[in-house]
């Protein structure tokens, strides 16, 4: 990455979608300009979880505003990831196509521990450095994120389905504030926050801190009023709560610091605010500047100075399920040898395409800590299922089908109807994995792999397939699988 550049991230929340642009000079970002629309993508799902159309327009329009301005940026200078909405929604993949012409860049959809750990970095990088444990809740649209860390460290993470637009609709429909709605509201939230007390009590940290806009709004209401001198606190939010009852709507609030956007959405934020600090034993609550937008623009520059998470994360995992090192790294050499052949007789998305199949290869004999038997399918399923902070949902789902197809059957992948990119992937890995079956260390022969007209042509010494009968069998058993799948793979000799 240059010394300076312009980086910007997209966060397309359940209430709010936000975009922010920034400068980076060395490891240091500084923001250049920020956008805001209060879209309510949450409160367009429907009771079958789908997204109606009026709102999916508001999104788009949206969109391509962030568009105009991002315009001219490199593809790699800009990361936009959907959160809670966006994971629940049933037309959730259709949409996210009108979403990614509208926006012109590729959109992540974020599972809630990764949401939650992108927060926790905005968030602490925003913070004084301490030694104490935080933690961090962020009341978002659709779900609530908390999480305890000290320093720029996550160390435990959480997700709960709740939020201030979910909330707000479901207790307080347009506006009206009664007793008995938010006695409802509380014991909905608390229900939900009841199931993470034990690790999120009081107890385990020494200082809590509010972000997102529901955070924001309400320490701004409490000062504003004199409810609270320091941050949100149980007696200013009393105070709240009794404010909001004398009204009974939260449309005829008169409130000092209630900015109008804000009101649909506060009897919702409110109520899982108030559980929150009624569960977690909360007695001060101080409100952070930064969120998820800011985590995800250091998440982004940790990639490019190649402090990847995802990179993390793939280690982890392979100490986790016990993975050979030496066989893992013996695929992925071959597998990335044999992949950059293909490259330079057609043109691939190399650099991402390298990524993927490195990924892969470390981590394609994961599920033989489950059973040997179909292992390859409990690798793949681990891949999508698991929880691999710095992926998002897609990355997770393309490295499981890529795992998934490097043994057996290639009907699945045929069916998926995979673009050269991905067929390239799947046929390096699945030659890497054949070569080392034997799982020793010995001398390749001179391998060359290339495209064909309706598929691939492989070309090696067939004295060494002679002196290697198991291997030759495998390869003419390699080809008719690949004829069924409908591509031609054509072993050929070298003069």
């Amino acid at each position: 990455m240059r010394k300076y550049a312009t980086v910007a991230a997209v966060d397309l929340g359940s209430n709010s979608f936000r975009l922010q642009v920034a400068r980076v000079v060395d490891d240091q970002i500084y923001p250049l300009d920020s956008l805001k629309d209060t879209v309510r993508l949450g409160a367009g799902l429907g009771a079958d979880n789908t997204l109606d159309q009026d709102t999916c327009n508001r999104a788009l329009a949206s969109l391509g505003r962030f568009g105009e301005r991002l315009r001219g940026l490199p593809r790699d200078a800009v990361r936009a990831v959907g959160t809670n909405t966006f994971r629940v929604a049933k037309n959730a993949q259709e949409f996210l196509q009108q979403a990614e012409a509208a926006l012109g860049f590729p959109i992540e959809i974020i599972a809630g521990r990764e949401e939650a750990r992108l927060i926790y970095l905005g968030v602490s990088h925003g913070l004084p450095a301490s030694s104490d444990k935080r933690l961090v809740v962020d009341i978002g649209g659709g779900s609530t994120e908390f999480i305890i860390g000290t320093g720029l460290k996550p160390q435990q993470m959480e997700s709960l389905y709740m939020g201030c637009v979910s909330y707000s609709q479901r207790f307080f429909p347009n506006g009206k504030i009664s007793k008995s709605a938010l006695q409802q509201a509380d014991l909905a939230a608390r229900a939900e926050v009841q199931a993470i007390r034990g690790e999120f009590s009081a107890a385990h940290w020494q200082q809590a801190v509010g972000s997102s806009g529901t955070a924001k709004a309400l320490a701004e209401i409490l000062h504003a009023n004199g409810y609270s001198n320091n941050g949100i606190t149980p007696e200013g939010l009393a105070k709240l709560r009794d404010a909001m009852l004398k009204a009974g709507d939260c449309n005829k609030l008169q409130l000092a610091g209630l900015r109008p956007d804000r009101v649909p959405v506060l009897g919702g934020g409110f109520a899982i605010m108030a559980a929150i600090f009624a569960e977690l034993d909360i007695t001060s609550m101080s409100v952070a500047d930064t969120a998820l937008r800011e985590g995800v623009l250091y998440d982004l520059l940790g990639r490019f100075h190649r402090h990847d998470m995802r990179e993390t994360t793939v280690r982890q995992f392979m100490r986790r399920y016990h993975v050979d090192p030496v066989q893992a790294g013996h695929v992925g050499q071959l597998g990335i040898d044999l992949l950059r052949q293909l490259a330079g007789a057609q043109p691939l998305d190399l650099e991402a395409a390298l990524k993927r199949l490195s990924w892969a290869a470390r981590l394609h004999e994961i599920g033989l800590s489950i059973a040997h038997s179909g292992f390859h399918k409990h690798s793949a399923y681990i891949i999508e299922h698991a929880d691999m902070p710095g992926f998002s949902k897609k990355e997770q789902a393309q490295l499981a089908r890529l795992v998934l197809a490097q043994r057996g059957s290639l009907n699945k992948a045929a069916q998926l109807l995979p673009d050269n990119d991905t067929w390239a992937q799947i046929l390096a890995l699945r030659l890497a994995v054949l070569f080392y079956r034997s799982r020793m260390d010995f001398e390749l022969p001179e391998i060359q792999l290339g495209w064909h007209d309706s598929g691939f042509e492989l070309a090696m010494s067939k004295n060494w397939l002679i002196r290697n009968p198991l291997t030759e069998t495998a390869l003419e058993n390699e080809a008719k699988e690949w004829k069924s799948a409908g591509v031609k793979l054509e072993i050929s000799a070298l003069p």
